[in-house]
């Protein structure tokens, strides 16, 4: 029973062929494209308006270096929450449950962000690894400690989206199982069950969008620091 709730975490495949590269392009195609003409219809304008609340809340802390990243991060976010959405419909499958895919994402972007400090201000850069009024004995220390926080970045950002994604896909299948196995036996209890289920996925809903949100809110916040 415990390893069939963990199937769906299990990449699918048809006659060999992993299907994981359909369910990441598949959310581009749900995109309306944008129109040349003054006047747009709702969709169009409501997608607008929400990329570009965004893009400034996102860019605001940052300087005008940093704004050259608005349309990689906005992307990315939409993307995000394109997927996790999807995730929840019936018969899905979530890619951002991978912790492979979403190590892909994170380690080139931080590296990314490093790799722009050390070359636009490496003496900043650096001096992350040691505070300010450090006593001489802590020293090493500190910097072996920062040094190791630094590179557990694109780790924290990776486990993170994964572990809460599938920890809300998890309790959703075992919440709709309970309700299966009760309603025959007891469908007063199956019914306040599946209250609660109906509110999870709800809650799930929040999660996916608050998942992506964050996950594009720390590169943003490592790229302040390079910039």
């Amino acid at each position: 029973m415990m390893a069939s709730f963990f199937d769906q975490f299990a990449s699918p495949s048809y006659l060999g062929i992993p299907l994981i590269a359909i369910a990441i392009a598949l959310p581009w195609v749900l995109y309306p494209t944008p129109s040349s003409r003054w006047i747009n219809n709702r969709l169009i304008t409501i997608q607008g308006w929400f990329i570009n609340r965004f893009t400034n809340q996102l860019m605001l802390p940052l300087n005008v270096g940093g704004h050259k990243w608005a349309l990689l991060l906005t992307s990315l976010m939409i993307f995000l929450i394109t997927i996790n959405m999807l995730g929840l419909l019936p018969y899905t499958f979530t890619p951002t449950t991978q912790l492979s895919l979403n190590m892909g994402f994170a380690v080139p972007l931080w590296l990314a962000t490093v790799i722009i400090g050390m070359r636009n201000q490496p003496t900043v850069a650096l001096g992350h690894l040691l505070p300010e009024g450090t006593p001489i004995p802590l020293i090493p220390v500190l910097i072996i400690i920062e040094t190791i926080s630094l590179f557990i970045r694109p780790l924290a950002l990776g486990v993170r989206l994964t572990a809460n994604l599938t920890a809300g896909h998890l309790l959703i299948q075992l919440i709709a199982t309970a309700v299966f196995v009760l309603l025959p036996m007891m469908p007063t209890v199956a019914i306040l069950t599946a209250i609660v289920l109906f509110l999870l996925t709800l809650l799930e809903v929040a999660v996916a969008m608050i998942q992506a949100y964050v996950f594009v809110l720390l590169l943003s916040l490592y790229l302040q620091e390079n910039v």
